[in-house]
């Protein structure tokens, strides 16, 4: 992978032919900006560039320039809407081509893969024979497999955590409805041996005009005392009453 992000490299800029131009002040700007790219001062050559578009210079080869700098700085979008431009403005095939493929580029460097893969496809219609397209091309298509692959297999994680908090939460549902159901059965219970509690509290307590059986039974063994009582008294009573004394005889 690190060997093929290697090969993923710009066209070189576009440089005048300095005999032709020579007196223009914008396309003296032109080959300042080219100067100061091959330096490798990429932000002044954006300075450059830029001031040669207001300075009228050629919009195509100002334009595919600037993106160039901006390509090199990694902003890589902004790149890529200097680049997409460019083909409505030449009628080259080899320009267009050239405009493609650094959009393609662009677009690759700023993960938008399938931006990259028509882009490189644009520009292969315009230079079939571009091998450097070609390859960028295919590795384009990879990264755009990959990333398709990857959105998928997060989709099918969403679904299966989304369906898994479905079941967790019918779960829970599930307990919370059972364990209601237990709270309800035991407030049930709880009342009914309440009720019945209260019942036999209340046949325990006698009623207006009754004794309680607690009382009665005192009373009956009151009864059954005094009764004993009359008893052994009536027998002491009948011995005492029948007796006979001893007469001794006088001999």
């Amino acid at each position: 992978m690190k060997n093929m992000i290697q090969h993923i490299a710009l066209l070189f800029v576009i440089v005048l032919p300095l005999g032709v131009w020579a007196q223009d002040e914008a396309n003296d700007l032109i080959s300042k900006g080219n100067a100061q790219y091959e330096e490798g001062k990429f932000g002044e050559a954006e300075m450059t560039y830029r001031e040669a578009q207001e300075a009228g210079a050629d919009a195509f080869i100002s334009g595919f320039n600037l993106g160039d700098a901006l390509f090199k700085q990694e902003r890589f979008e902004e790149a890529a809407t200097s680049f997409q431009s460019l083909p409505n403005l030449t009628d080259d095939k080899e320009q267009k081509a050239a405009a493609y493929h650094n959009l393609g580029n662009s677009f690759l460097k700023a993960k938008k893969f399938q931006e990259s893969v028509d882009a490189y496809k644009q520009s292969l219609r315009n230079n079939p024979k571009d091998l450097e397209t070609k390859y960028n091309l295919s590795y384009a298509k990879r990264m755009l497999q990959q990333e398709q692959e990857q959105e998928q297999q997060q989709d099918q994680n969403k679904d299966e955590q989304k369906k898994d908090d479905q079941e967790q939460k019918q779960d829970q549902q599930k307990k919370d409805e059972e364990e209601k159901e237990g709270d309800e059965k035991e407030k049930d219970q709880q009342q009914q041996q309440d009720d019945q509690n209260q019942e036999e509290q209340e046949q325990q307590q006698p009623k207006e005009g009754e004794i309680s059986k607690e009382d009665a039974e005192r009373m009956l063994d009151a009864l059954n005392q005094e009764e004993k009582d009359i008893r052994d008294r009536l027998e002491k009573q009948k011995v005492k009453k029948g007796s006979k004394g001893t007469i001794e005889k006088d001999w």
